[in-house]
């Protein structure tokens, strides 16, 4: 188990002698010129010693600011002033040095004048353009802190650790609107044009949930349950599409409160749409920031998808009010704490504000499956990922922080009840209320309630690489019971050999089963390498399923005997639960694709059983298997033929039960299914007559009147006019494309955006990349049209990549200092389609000769994951999916 002292080795810090208590920032910007000057007071605490090299000196972070004056003043009033100011670049840092000591054990105020850029990079204080409902140019300044941002808004300590108040004053055009984290104060006109807005004085806090938006905007507001105003904020003209999101927001709220037991803290709560938004939203301390998508809805056209998108990013973002601001991580390395659980958090608030949406089914197929996928790399990396360099956190922003975060805290909830897990949550909430934490102190609340060994079993989640394969050696079925043998050993996605540090990992596996009878009461928890369990059952014929309800990450390996009893309860449906029958088809798959004695004969066999099922959960699961060997498969003709009539022996049967048309009385999963199904038509069947014409008739109907919603219900939009594209030319894909400046609906243009790579015109291809990377598509979003390429098919892949390697530098250029996750999804959406070995030596290559610092950690994920396609295809074309006859068989 790490102990705090190993951690902390390593960590670039600032220097601590001297503590910021209160910064006084005025911010006054030039919407014209995309600048803005600052002037901020710190208050500082100094420690009652410090070497004479330190005597003189302060160190702040600080990034593409520009310094006028420095001073302090001590507390009887002498002030003194920089004789220097040293601007570091690398180590994004700023010293002041004053030719007199700064007095110890004392209280001082600093204060700084200086300048700064109203960048377009989407990071620090940023400008974002949008276009008005009378087509006027207009303009939002407003700011996106985390990581480590807040330093190229203000001269800071920029650590999680350094909290402290703020008391913020925007002096701003008089026509504009303002916001912060807390409510105004004051306002003062400072002359016909400009008012000055003060607001009060923040809680202690870190630097990067401090906030603030200047702008256009129209709102909607509500009253929550014990008296908290929120207000959501969208540019003029776009107030009815904020209702959807004011009610979740309203629900979300009034849900942690009685969940955690501590009330919310702050006086207000506003959310507020951003025109461009690196991320998908930002949890500033009563201020919380959104893409546009992420949080409006038109109440006219939004799928049920885009509905359960928008209440899920709410929901995360109001749960960091408490686990993230109120009690915030101590460093970077546990940013776990943040993210794991606010993505637990979304799926509980979601569920409760809408049981239908049956947020805990998905949560498998979501968070687990994406969490799983990203761990079996050997380029994976602990929950718990030691950062030396506050940087180094750009790269953990990922399925491992968020999906496996939130599993392993799921997985907690289930060892310990619900009872137990609330109660220990509540408990470090008023523990450490505005303070900072560790993992281990969440550890400690949950033993203290319950009495468990939480620190010993979860260090083997957090603080290791990877996941468990539970494998069973030995069976022994009698009348009522059966008798299992198990073992762990961690699992690789590619079946690659074990490193020899990693031969001893084990983890402490809570041992969950069920049977026909459901869920066992009975838990076990495995601490060795093997175990023996005994299971009750109904009859000699019953069926066992380990990992009962998915709860926790990590695969299973039955015995061909126990997989037939499984196999035959799905097709039967007395497996009732469909995060067994989705987890079950999800872990074979990616058995056989580990080379893990389960043979790709058995996956098929096992896919067939599969014809009548009807569940939305599932066939999230199925469609993320089918489209995985699809695009495998796609790389042999021999075997994709007879694959392709095996999928649409599957997906055909489902169109019968769901059908193209929306109902009124369709449930919120059943609107989702359908746009699963008209999917896999796309992938499968898009070459199809009827399906050929009916994607023709119901696009350019839409097309013609795009207020005819009931042709083209939003839940199908992205594949139908895939489909269309597919089988038509230049006048199709003109067509889709000016739907693009025809609508006004973010939302709508991502819907081109995902649609137009699949013009099968190479030309036309070409044309969507070049089109997309011109500078006209905003950064936030230019990166899905290419998606829309790369996904489209072997052509794509090949001219997605070569695209990226010619105009590499340019893309570069456009992202300049944005967040690295734009760049990220770039080079996936360009490279990550590969599905050979050859292709993965031959980009890796590329980024040797063409480094991508911040991008190394993605790069190498990708191109490990391409790698373990390529051998999944060799284990393939090796077995009997090569021969007509197999497929005969089924």
């Amino acid at each position: 188990m790490l102990d705090k002292s190993s951690k902390v080795a390593g960590r670039v810090l600032l220097p601590d002698y001297v503590k910021p208590e209160r910064y006084d920032l005025k911010v006054t910007p030039d919407l014209i010129a995309y600048t803005f000057d600052g002037l901020v007071s710190i208050k500082m605490t100094t420690k009652d010693s410090f070497s004479d090299e330190e005597s003189n000196k302060i160190t702040l972070h600080a990034k593409e600011l520009m310094f006028r004056s420095a001073k302090f003043q001590t507390e009887d009033g002498k002030i003194v002033a920089a004789d220097e100011i040293h601007v570091n670049m690398k180590a994004t840092t700023v010293t002041f040095i004053f030719s007199d000591s700064i007095p110890q054990s004392s209280s001082i105020t600093l204060v700084i004048d200086f300048v700064g850029c109203l960048n377009n990079q989407m990071a620090g204080f940023y400008r974002s353009h949008y276009t008005d409902k009378n087509g006027n140019d207009k303009i939002v300044a407003s700011t996106q802190f985390e990581a480590l941002d807040a330093r190229r808004a203000f001269p800071c300590v920029d650590e999680p650790a350094a909290k402290a108040t703020f008391l913020l004053t925007l002096v701003v055009p008089a026509d504009l609107e303002c916001m912060s984290n807390m409510p105004e104060s004051k306002r003062v006109t400072v002359n016909d044009n400009k008012v000055e807005v003060s607001f009060l004085e923040s809680p202690k806090m870190s630097s990067y949930l401090l906030a603030w938006c200047i702008g256009e905007f129209d709102y909607v507001q509500a009253q929550t349950a014990s008296g908290v105003l929120i207000k959501v904020y969208a540019p003029r003209g776009k107030a009815a599409s904020c209702q959807y999101a004011l009610d979740c927001g309203v629900k979300a709220l009034d849900s942690f409160n009685d969940f955690f037991g501590v009330n919310y803290p702050l006086p207000k709560l506003d959310m507020v749409a951003i025109p461009e938004f690196a991320a998908g939203a930002m949890e500033n301390w009563g201020l919380i920031t959104y893409r546009l998508v992420d949080m409006l809805i038109d109440p006219a056209t939004a799928s049920n998808s885009q509905k359960q998108r928008v209440c899920t990013v709410v929901c995360h973002e109001i749960a960091h009010q408490w686990f993230g601001n109120l009690v915030t991580m101590t460093w970077w390395d546990d940013l776990w704490l943040n993210e794991g659980f606010a993505s637990w958090a979304e799926n509980y608030a979601a569920h409760e504000a809408f049981p239908d949406y049956q947020m805990w089914e998905q949560f498998v197929v979501d968070h687990l499956s994406r969490a799983l996928k990203l761990d079996g790399l050997l380029s994976s990396h602990p929950i718990q990922v030691p950062i030396h360099h506050a940087e180094e956190v750009e790269q953990v922003f990922d399925a491992i922080s968020y999906c496996k975060g939130g599993s392993v805290v799921r997985m907690i909830k289930a060892v310990l009840g619900m009872e137990n897990f609330r109660k220990g949550l509540g408990n470090y909430m008023k523990k450490y209320a505005y303070g900072n934490t560790e993992t281990l102190d969440l550890w400690q609340a949950w033993e203290e309630v319950s009495g468990m060994p939480v620190s010993e079993m979860m260090a083997s989640w957090t603080e290791q690489m990877g996941f468990p394969l539970l494998k069973v050696l030995k069976e022994d079925w009698q009348d009522d019971k059966v008798v299992l043998e198990l073992e762990q050993s961690w699992f690789l996605a590619d079946g690659s050999d074990t490193p020899d540090d990693g031969k001893d990992k084990l983890w402490t596996i809570p041992i969950l089963t069920c049977t026909s009878a459901g869920t066992q009461e009975d838990m076990v928890l495995m601490r060795e390498k093997t175990a023996s369990v005994t299971i009750p059952l109904r009859s000699k014929d019953d069926w066992v399923k380990l990992n009962a309800g998915q709860e926790v990450p990590m695969r299973v390996q039955y015995s061909e005997e126990m997989l037939s009893r499984l196999s035959k309860a799905v097709r039967t449906k007395e497996m009732k639960s469909s995060a067994d029958r989705v987890g079950l088809i999800i872990d074979a798959y990616a058995l056989v694709k580990a080379n893990q004695m389960m043979s790709p004969e058995s996956l098929i066999r096992l896919l067939s059983g599969y014809k009548d099922e009807e569940d939305c959960v599932v066939w999230q699961g199925l469609s993320d298997v089918l489209g995985g060997l699809e695009m495998v498969l796609s790389e042999d003709e021999k075997i994709f033929v007879n694959y392709q009539d095996f999928a649409r022996s599957l997906v055909l049967p489902l169109v019968e039960k769901v059908g193209w048309e929306a109902k009124k009385d369709d449930a919120h999963l059943t609107s989702i299914l359908r746009g699963i199904m008209v999917s896999l038509l796309c992938t499968f069947c898009s070459d199809d007559i009827s399906v050929k014409q009916e994607a023709k008739r119901r696009s350019e109907a839409f097309l013609e009147d795009p207020t005819n919603v009931s042709v083209l219900p939003t839940d199908i939009k992205v594949p139908v006019f895939q489909i269309f594209l597919k089988s038509g030319g230049e006048k199709e894909y003109d067509a889709v494309k000016a739907y693009y400046y025809k609508t006004n609906d973010n939302a709508e243009r991502k819907t081109v955006l995902n649609s137009l790579g699949s013009a099968e015109d190479e030309k036309l291809k070409v044309a969507t990349l070049d089109w997309t990377t011109s500078g006209e598509i905003k950064l936030q979003d230019f990166f899905y049209a290419i998606g829309s390429v790369s996904r489209s098919g072997k052509k794509g892949r090949v001219i997605s990549w070569k695209y990226f390697q010619d105009h590499h530098q340019r893309l570069k250029e456009m992202l300049g200092n944005s967040n690295p996750s734009l760049m990220d999804a770039v080079i996936v959406m360009s490279a990550g389609s590969f599905c050979s070995l050859e292709k993965a030596e031959e980009i890796t290559k590329f980024f040797k000769d063409h480094p991508y610092p911040k991008n190394e950690r993605k790069i190498a994920q990708m191109t490990e994951n391409m790698r373990a396609n390529g051998k999944f295809l060799t284990i393939l074309q090796a077995s009997d999916l090569s021969k007509p006859e197999f497929w005969s068989s089924l």
